[in-house]
């Protein structure tokens, strides 16, 4: 047997516990302990708060990165990738966008050879029990006493861990080609806490999440003597019931626990039968005791005290686990941070292997130490496809896809010394989602996930990704097209550096042509200057022209067939493209009379036909600016007539505002008055009534009961509205009632409103009710008031005639067949106690407990156990009562007392 290390725990309630483990055990100061144990015996819960890691990242940076990621649909890279994912966590991470991304070259490189080790792995890690306890951790180290479900999940995660090294090293050690090292190298030197884990594996049971004997001498003493002492308690009260039985002092032998004691079942009459015994408590009719014999009095003393020292010895046990989990909170975080960075590590991998991605390498855009023939430039990719549009070819037709459906491959070739490419070419040609390839590629290679390409791609190493695509207007800051895209690259120029990667679509467009030439000539030329890399997509014809005069410009074309009029997606790297505009309106059909004016104003904007154009252009626009006079002019006229009439409107309306204002303060007061004078009569109502009920009897009980209701009656009609006129037009005529109609009914008062419940007939009678009252009446007695819906209709109380109670319950139900009735808890407000009660007023009482419960209320139906007769009465009510969803027989623990659920 392991050598077994003792330790004494002093509590503040001078408890003394000894505690043995199957190791050598070491301990701090006793206080944190002692806090835990007094926290948990308080069932007191402390909160977590959440940690925060420091960014040397700037908000606005931040800000840029974030838009730039949603534009490249980053996120849906990572949502892919964590289906790959094995453990909870890693599935979060990447979903919530988590995903590491190297901050230096040396951790992308890293990461890309983690990517590589998984990519060889011959049999999937198994990750079965990582469990995410970080928020488990974090509670222990607040000072709350954790569950032992909770204690257990650590263990299992801790053990989990381990056999994941273990597994790696066992496929390493097959292997013996270190191709599997940066993956060992992760976990490489954790401390798995396997003290810990054996601690709690010895000393809690995870199946059935309890404390098990053996985690400490003095517990197991405690059940060993609990554990005795309840079989002879049993076997004591066993005999004595049977031979009660056997006297005729109970109708079964029954043996049951009162007040945390155990005792016998006996008639009041047969008391005699237990000599000694003491009473803990009697049926609610007094016919029967449970009464607790004198030899069972010692036993049921010690098993309260065995029972009180077994929960005190498991707190003492969960502390002292908790404490230690507390205390090496920073190796479990630690630890758990490991596993998940090599789950991610399996995830890439899995993910490189289901869209055959290539390792990237990471080239320097200054110099070059290669000797092929791709040594000249910075950015060296063939036949890449777009990630995500590849990864839709792959979900539609899994593993067996056709070359035609699969997204064209682009090969992107970037010589060392050009810092801007511009990338020019026909609408809907693959100009922006070229551009969004090489972004997403730079993003996934830092995060060292491989991308789908040939052979071996090549892209320098970006700090950051800084991309402008798509259409930044927003009303909310009132920011047009042009202005957006000028706000945003404001933003990219002050964070940009020389390691930057920049993406900017159609630079310079929405303003003025010459303007927004100018304009992007000299962002481009300044952006060059302080960027690695810059790649543009433009229609203008002037920017591809800069690769003439600057060396460091470069122009690319998206391929158009002139034959087909249709994009090939390819790009011709050196070319400069033409829009296309004229042949692909063309190709879809455009009157050629259009087409042909148009091919004229082509002409007259060729550069010899400038001036004369501007000659032109300006007598045009001094007619336009005349023209715009005249309509400003009318405009500002029509504005003036147009605020004297707001103005008038907006006096009306504050004036309407003021009188509505005064009437409602009025009528409030008036309703607070009546109020207060119908409280006070019902008052004085309600007091005579007790007073008088208290000197009553039984018999005056009815009389009581009509000369109160008649008072109340009259305090009611006093204040209800005139009588509802029932005329005999033609919309009552028509009336035909349905369903939850709300109707005034003849003879009720005008203030009674009344639900349609039931139809009964052809004629138009119905059933209606208002309050608990439920009357059939005739269609000419009722007055519409308002249509019912049919959610109304579906949702009423009264379902159907000839439906049975249980039916009715179940169409109440909700859809997923679950019906929330209130807590099986008993309480004086669910309570009828029918005990003392002559068989006729036992069905009055029942019913009019019935009608005054809320819908899916559980009523307790106090009965007894004398003759049972009461009892016998009761259940037949409950059969039958309309309401009576169900209804349980007492138990043992609660006889006399029938539990009904009302609907």
């Amino acid at each position: 047997m392991a050598a077994t290390a003792k330790l004494t725990l002093l509590l503040p309630t001078t408890l003394t516990s000894t505690v043995y483990f199957p190791s050598r055990l070491v301990l701090k100061s006793c206080p944190p302990l002692q806090r835990l144990v007094v926290a948990a015996a308080a069932s007191s819960s402390a909160q977590t708060l959440p940690s925060s890691t420091p960014s040397l990242e700037t908000p606005e940076a931040r800000q840029i990165r974030l838009e730039t990621e949603s534009a490249l649909e980053w996120g849906g890279v990572c949502a892919r990738l964590a289906d790959f994912a094995a453990t909870a966590a890693g599935r979060a991470a990447c979903v919530e966008g988590r995903v590491a991304v190297g901050r230096s070259r040396e951790e992308s490189e890293r990461l890309i050879e983690q990517t590589a080790a998984a990519v060889f792995l011959s049999a999937p890690l198994d990750f079965a029990g990582v469990e995410d306890v970080s928020a488990v951790v974090a509670a222990a180290t607040g000072g709350r006493l954790l569950a032992v479900r909770e204690i257990c999940a650590v263990g299992r995660s801790i053990r989990a861990a381990r056999g994941v090294f273990d597994q790696l090293q066992s496929l390493a050690e097959e292997t013996q080609d270190g191709r599997h090292s940066p993956l060992l190298d992760i976990l490489q030197g954790c401390d798995f806490l396997t003290e810990l884990a054996q601690r709690i594996e010895f000393c809690l049971d995870s199946t059935f999440s309890v404390v098990l004997d053996r985690a400490s001498k003095k517990l197991e003493t405690i059940r060993r003597e609990r554990r005795r002492n309840i079989e002879m308690l049993e076997s004591l009260l066993k005999d004595t019931a049977a031979k009660i039985f056997q006297a005729g002092g109970i109708d079964s032998p029954v043996v049951t626990k009162r007040r945390s004691r155990m005792c016998v079942g006996v008639k009041a009459s047969h008391k005699h039968l237990v000599p000694g015994g003491i009473v803990l408590s009697s049926s609610g009719s007094g016919a029967t005791y449970f009464m607790e014999p004198r030899d069972a009095v010692e036993l049921n003393n010690r098993e309260v005290k065995l029972s009180g020292d077994e929960r005190a010895e498991e707190l003492v046990i969960l502390g002292l686990l908790t404490s230690t989990i507390a205390d090496s909170q920073l190796k479990i975080k630690n630890l758990m941070e490991k596993v998940l960075e090599l789950d991610l590590a399996c995830a890439r991998g899995s993910y490189a292997l289901w869209t055959n991605g290539v390792k990237p390498s990471f080239s320097d855009s200054y110099s070059s130490c290669q000797s092929d023939q791709s040594s000249e430039y910075s950015v060296y990719i063939e036949g890449i496809r777009h990630p995500l549009l590849l990864e839709q070819s792959l979900m539609a037709e899994g593993s067996t896809v056709d070359a035609s459906e699969m997204p064209v491959p682009l090969d992107m070739w970037v010589k060392k010394d050009a810092r801007i490419v511009v990338i020019s070419g026909p609408n809907t040609g693959g100009k922006t989602a070229s551009m969004k390839t090489l972004g997403l590629s730079s993003l996934m290679s830092k995060a060292g996930m491989f991308f789908p390409a040939k052979g071996r791609p090549r892209i320098p190493w970006f700090n950051q990704v800084l991309a402008d695509i798509g259409d930044h207007q927003s009303l909310e800051h009132s920011l047009s097209t042009f202005s957006g895209h000028i706000s945003r690259l404001r933003k990219i120029v002050e964070v940009v550096s020389e390691d930057s990667l920049v993406l900017i679509d159609e630079i310079g467009s929405g303003t003025d042509p010459s303007e927004g030439v100018a304009l992007s000539t000299s962002i481009l030329k300044y952006l060059a200057s302080k960027v690695n890399l810059a790649i543009v997509t433009t229609h203008y014809a002037d920017l591809s022209r800069l690769q003439s005069v600057d060396s460091r410009f470069e122009n690319a074309a998206m391929e158009f067939c002139v034959k087909t009029l249709q994009p090939t997606y390819r790009i011709l790297w050196g070319s400069t493209g033409n829009s296309n505009a004229l042949s692909i309106a063309k190709s879809i059909g455009f009157d050629q009379k259009v087409l042909d004016r148009a091919q004229e104003w082509v002409e007259k904007l060729l550069p010899d036909k400038q001036k004369e154009r501007q000659g032109l252009l300006y007598d045009s626009l001094l007619d336009e600016r005349n023209i715009l006079e005249s309509q400003a002019n009318e405009a500002a006229s029509v504005l003036s007539q147009v605020e004297g009439l707001y103005n008038e409107i907006r006096s009306e309306a504050d004036d309407l505002e003021s009188r509505l204002a005064a009437l409602r303060t009025r009528e409030t007061q008036k309703v607070q008055q009546e109020l207060k004078v119908v409280k006070s009569q019902m008052d004085t109502i309600i007091k005579n009534f007790e007073v008088q009920l208290k000197n009553s009897k039984l018999e005056q009980y009815n009389s009581l009961m009509r000369k109160a209701e008649a008072a109340t009656a009259s305090v009611v009609a006093a204040h209800q509205p005139d009588e509802i006129t029932f005329s005999d037009d033609e919309n009552q005529t028509l009336f035909v009632p349905q369903i939850g109609d709300k109707v005034y009914i003849q003879g009720l008062g005008g203030g009674t409103m009344a639900t349609v419940i039931e139809t009964l007939g052809e004629d138009g009678s119905c059933m209606v009710q208002y309050g608990k009252i439920k009357v059939q009446v005739k269609r000419s007695k009722m007055k519409l008031v308002q249509r019912g819906t049919n959610e109304a209709a579906t949702s009423s109380s009264v379902k159907p005639k000839g439906r049975t109670p249980k039916q009715r319950f179940e169409a109440n139900q909700s859809q997923d067949g679950s019906v929330s009735f209130g807590p099986v808890v008993q309480t004086s407000k669910n309570t009828v106690d029918l005990r003392g009660k002559r068989v006729s007023e036992v069905s009055y009482e029942l019913e009019m407990a019935i009608d005054a419960c809320r819908p899916y209320q559980v009523l307790f139906v106090v009965h007894g156990m004398g003759t049972g007769a009461v009892k016998e009465c009761a259940m037949d009510v409950l059969r039958n009562h309309p309401r009576v969803v169900k209804f349980e027989d007492e138990s043992p623990l609660n006889y006399g007392c029938t539990v009904a659920y009302i609907q």
